[in-house]
Order: C-alpha cells, then structure tokens, then sequence
C-alpha cells in the first residue's frame, strides 16, 4: 500500500507539471536517438537543428525550436533530476503558460545575444569564420532562465542566499575565461530575473524554515 500511495504522489506531482515532463518526455526520445546514430553522423545531424549563425540565418525559427529538443551530451539522466528540481516547481508555482513564456523569453534571447557577440568576435577577428557553425544545442538556457525565476518563489532572507548561488553560478565563468554559451546563460538567468512581473498574483513566497518547522512537528 506504501508503494501505492507513493506512487499516487509521484503521478500527481507529475500531473501538475504536465509542460516540465512531456518536454522531458521528448527528450528521452531524442536522446534514445542520439545513442543509435553513428558519431559522424550525429554531429552532422545536430548541426543541422544547432542555433549558430550559419543556421540562424539560413531559417530561425526552425533551429530555435528543434535545438530545444535535443541534448548535446547525449546524457538524459542529469536533465531529468534538474527539471524535477527547477522546470517542475516553477510550473506549479507559475502555472504552464507563464513557466513556458520564460522558458521561451529566456532560450530564444539568449540565443539570439550569445550568437551575436560570436559574430560580433568573427568580426573583429577574435575567433575564426569557422565558429559560424558552431555546434549550439540543448536546453540549458531555458534551464537557467528558470533557476533565476525561482529566486521570487523563495522569501527572505533566503532569497539573497539562492540569488548569490545563481549570480556565481553563471557569473562567475564569465571572470574566468568566457565562451558564448557562458555568455548565453548569464544572459538567460538575467532574463529570468527579468521575468518578475509574471510572478506577481502567484501566491506566498516560499519559506524554508516554515516547511522545516511542519516536518519537525
């Protein structure tokens, strides 16, 4: 009966996040495919759906969706424990339309912004042409736009704690050594921040210590 009921919750946490988990539903699929192509011809294949400049120009809109729906590394794992994490709560706290406009605002800015300071260094003869065709596939942009959202579902003090982490975490790269995808993440997670009017009307900030309190009782 444990069992039972465990997995009840598990199917109703799902249920109320039914943008978070179709979409990683799609990339099991994607990724599964990814693991039956030949090396070559996955790089050539993933090119082809890759938001660099060569593709942006040729069609955007089609690369900017289909880049959404595959995983670069080839590892499904990991994404699946980062959207039960991040991509779920904002779902449920947010609600599918407003979660997947910052999912959205967030890939497609932040591509369009890191492919153009790449541009920009071809230019300049920083980096060179070849970098048009830079492999620029997966997920991780919406992702980070949605772990700066998350800093409006924490209440503070918290919060100033969980916006450090996020700062560092796409911040600190860019100190270090940037490449355009670090460029576009810390893009995305300002964009996240960006996004606060959509959290307003979406209920009590969470607090940490309350849920800590109620499990103790």
């Amino acid at each position: 009966m444990r069992i039972i009921r465990g997995l009840g919750g598990v199917w109703a946490y799902v249920r109320k996040a039914p943008g978070t988990y179709v979409w990683l539903g799609i990339l099991f699929v994607t990724t599964v495919a990814l693991h039956h192509m030949s090396p070559e011809f996955e790089e050539h294949f993933l090119r082809r759906r890759s938001t660099n400049i060569l593709e942006l120009s040729r069609n955007p809109v089609r690369v900017l969706v289909a880049s959404a729906m595959w995983i670069g590394s080839g590892h499904w794992v990991p994404y699946a424990f980062l959207y039960t994490v991040f991509h779920a709560p904002a779902e449920r706290w947010l609600g599918t339309a407003r979660w997947l406009a910052v999912c959205v605002l967030a890939h497609v800015l932040a591509s369009l912004i890191s492919e153009g300071v790449l541009l920009e260094a071809i230019r300049r003869g920083v980096v060179p042409y070849t970098a048009v065709n830079t492999l620029d596939i997966g997920v991780s942009y919406a992702l980070a736009g949605v772990m700066a959202v998350l800093v409006y579902r924490i209440a503070a003090p918290w919060r100033y704690a969980y916006l450090l982490a996020v700062l560092a975490v796409f911040g600190l790269p860019l100190v270090t050594g940037p490449t355009f995808t670090d460029v576009g993440h810390a893009v995305a997670g300002l964009i996240g921040l960006a996004c606060h009017p959509l959290v307003r009307g979406r209920g009590k900030a969470w607090n940490p210590k309350e849920t800590l309190a109620g499990h103790r009782g």
